[in-house]
């Protein structure tokens, strides 16, 4: 498995070595800007709801409402509009679609645009909601410095791309996540040991809870990792012709990723954020009663949101009439199957199976976090999977794969020029 990383200290690839300091550089950059704080704002000390999400994307500078408040979630919001958009919602978004390098940098140029503009209204919302008591002027300072720092994480995350390792964006991301993930052994540690229970118990406890995470952690691991390969013949090809290669069409068992959750987190909380604008207490309190994902509906409301996107997203960036189209326009076909109609049936009902388990998975993870707040007296910082679990995982096994075909390919390259 890791046969590609045996080069990576040679002389020869010195410069990937290098690709690899300057990630770790721009990361540590936008970690030490997560404690840089605005100085005439206050901290939030109130539930966050669905942006506890975006928190822990920006390693809690959110709360601490830092220069790099709003991370690069703005980017991520422009994206999957721009991806909505793209779906014949627009034609001029499926139009560029549909020119390939060209089209996806319009798309590209335009997503950073929409960020920006994004990242204005969402701090100076912020402000509004979190910063009472402060002047209008203070306000729009606030949100132009959060909207100054987003635009330089997008820079970071360009840069990343560029001169180092992986998806620079993505990279952010799982930073800011993982510099907020030693709050939970902390926590855990501090629960269990320095806690109500006894040494030795507290001691079991927490050991139990560290092999819970690990087991967690695998799971999530085989899951992202996780796909069915459908056999495909082309009619120009002959198998002996190209080394006897199966060629495959993958389908990864949760090809939709986190956007269910946070489809679904965010739903969730736009009626009490509606509710707190008007301040109606008693729709504030049948809100967090019955709608919040936190109560015993609201958990149900929450699981059946997410099913429902991971289905609906699933099929939106997998459409499989396009597939088959693509299939037959390469002289493709699945064995024992008719071309057009008849594979198109056959790779939604793949796609449908598979996404059923792998909505049913993501679920499990999205809710574990509310069921251990809810059954046990753990703080809530203490948690176990979520969301933040899963992008870490999708990120790093990305990125090593990027990093791993890089090398493989070099040193395949390096054992050619001295075989001549």
């Amino acid at each position: 498995m890791f046969s590609g990383f045996t080069g990576l200290f040679s002389k020869s690839n010195k410069d990937v070595r290098k690709r690899i300091y300057f990630t770790l550089a721009c990361l540590g950059l936008f970690c030490l800007g997560t404690t840089v704080t605005i100085p005439w704002a206050s901290k939030i000390y109130q539930d966050l709801g669905f942006l506890e999400i975006f928190n822990l994307m920006s390693g809690g500078g959110l709360q601490n409402f830092s220069i790099f408040a709003l991370g690069v979630s703005p980017y991520i919001t422009a994206s999957i509009i721009t991806q909505l958009l793209q779906m014949d919602i627009i034609p001029y978004f499926s139009e560029l679609k549909d020119e390939g390098y060209t089209g996806r940098q319009k798309i590209n140029k335009i997503t950073r645009y929409l960020a920006i503009i994004f990242a204005f209204i969402q701090a100076y919302a912020l402000c509004i909601f979190y910063m009472n008591g402060m002047s209008t002027m203070d306000m729009i300072k606030s949100a132009l410095v959060m909207t100054a720092g987003t635009a330089f994480c997008l820079w970071l995350g360009d840069e990343i791309t560029k001169k180092g390792v992986g998806n620079g964006t993505s990279m952010i991301i799982m930073a800011g996540i993982i510099q907020s993930m030693p709050r939970v052994f902390v926590g855990a540690y501090n629960a269990f040991i320095n806690g109500s229970y006894e040494l030795v118990l507290g001691i079991i406890l927490f050991i139990i809870f560290i092999l819970v995470y690990l087991l967690v952690l695998v799971g999530i691991i085989y899951t992202q990792l996780a796909e069915r390969r459908i056999p495909i013949q082309y009619s120009n090809r002959t198998t002996s012709a190209y080394g006897a290669q199966q060629s495959y069409l993958p389908i990864k068992l949760n090809a939709a990723g986190v956007i269910p959750v946070i489809f679904a987190q965010i739903l969730l909380t736009i009626p009490s954020t509606i509710a707190a604008l008007f301040k109606n207490q008693a729709v504030i309190n049948f809100i967090n009663n019955y709608i919040v994902y936190t109560s015993n509906t609201g958990l149900l409301l929450y699981i059946i949101l997410i099913m429902f996107f991971g289905y609906f997203y699933t099929f939106m960036i997998m459409n499989p009439d396009e597939m088959s189209k693509n299939l037959n326009e390469r002289g493709g076909y699945i064995p024992g199957i008719r071309p057009g109609e008849d594979t198109s049936k056959y790779i939604s009902s793949s796609i449908g199976k598979l996404t059923i388990v792998g909505s049913i998975f993501l679920t499990v993870i999205a809710v574990l976090p509310v069921l251990i707040s809810k059954f046990t007296n753990l703080p809530s910082t203490v948690t176990i999977g979520g969301t933040g679990l899963l992008i870490v995982v999708g990120v790093a096994i990305e990125t090593y794969k990027q990093m791993e075909s890089s090398l493989m390919a070099r040193s395949y390259k390096e054992k050619r020029r001295r075989l001549r």
